[in-house]
């Protein structure tokens, strides 16, 4: 029986949709006879074209975040045998979460065309539906085996730790203030920033790390909690808590801002704690770092969870099953 063939399109090869959506499940893939190719879409019309012909030639095309003007997306409707959309990012607004009627109608025409959509949370997947009612929520995934690392923690401090890139410093920055005050009920607290920045602050110990990906989990593990804030707003309700079940799958507890999969991913109480005004930060990084039982505890139930529902097994099992449906008349 000839394999069945699925193309995964993308923007970026090293963009983290890329690796956390598409390429950590082709080894799955195949264990299960998919042939799995993989194209990045780019404005240029010779490679347009070439991508028509490889769509035509898959049972399955799978657009990660990418959508396209009108008339080449009723071309690539026309290439594909089955269209699947899927997306991790609130991309019909602004960044900045303000409303864009472009993006709104782009992200419309894609998923409008589309035999299905994966959705990354639950936000996400209610504003498809709006467009199209074949959606189904499949969570970023986590390698739990990359985070099962022994990395001793400094005693002589009681490290926070963030995880990102300058795009998401305008997340970080505004808490610093929240952090600041934390140390001054928590002594030896600082902050760990695993980045490709650092800030600066008076009253809170900064230790900036480069970022790598074979340095990141061990960075991670040797922390002692880890932070995630957000502001509320229609982009950040569409993010997909990455860095909050990077830090679970290394064992930490959370403090986390309850917005968008933030909600989804923390159990607050179990895995961590969800903060909102300042007041809340402090409170809760205080709990924390008089309590080591306690952090030990929820970085367990937190590993646990991610297991359960965040795994690479676990997401690909869901997103498997859709592809198996929409190609289950060829059988």
């Amino acid at each position: 029986m000839k394999p069945r063939r699925v193309l995964f399109v993308f923007k970026g090869a090293a963009a983290a949709s890329t690796r956390y959506r598409a390429r950590v499940y082709y080894p799955y893939l195949r264990e299960r006879g998919w042939e799995v190719g993989e194209w990045e879409a780019t404005a240029n019309p010779i490679a347009r074209l070439l991508l028509l012909a490889q769509a035509a030639r898959a049972d399955v095309v799978v657009l990660l975040r990418k959508t396209f003007s009108a008339p080449y997306a009723r071309l690539l409707r026309m290439a594909s045998r089955r269209l699947v959309f899927d997306f991790d990012d609130a991309i019909f607004v602004r960044s900045s979460g303000a409303p864009s009627p472009l993006r709104l109608r782009r992200f419309a025409r894609m998923v409008a065309r589309c035999d299905h959509v994966f959705a990354g949370n639950a936000y996400l997947a209610e504003r498809a539906r709006e467009f199209n009612p074949r959606v189904t929520v499949v969570p970023t995934s986590i390698d739990l085996r990359r985070y099962a690392v022994d990395a001793a923690k400094p005693a002589q401090t009681l490290d926070l730790v963030w995880i990102g890139s300058a795009s998401t410093k305008k997340y970080l920055a505004p808490a610093l203030e929240a952090l600041a005050r934390a140390a001054g009920r928590v002594p030896r607290l600082r902050l760990k920033i695993v980045a490709d920045f650092g800030l600066d602050s008076s009253r809170l110990p900064i230790l900036p790390v480069a970022w790598s990906e074979r340095g990141e989990a061990a960075e991670l593990a040797s922390a002692h909690i880890g932070v995630a804030p957000l502001p509320d707003n229609d982009w950040t309700r569409g993010k997909c808590a990455l860095k909050v079940l990077q830090y679970m799958a290394a064992g930490l507890p959370v403090v986390a801002s309850p917005v968008g999969a933030n909600r989804e991913a923390v159990e607050d109480g179990v895995t961590g704690l969800l903060a909102d005004a300042p007041d809340d930060w402090v409170a809760a990084i205080a709990r924390l770092a008089a309590d080591p039982a306690l952090r030990e505890a929820m970085g367990a139930a937190g590993r646990a969870r991610v297991a359960a529902r965040y795994a690479e097994e676990s997401t690909f099992a869901g997103m498997h099953a859709v592809l198996e449906s929409l190609c289950a008349h060829d059988r």
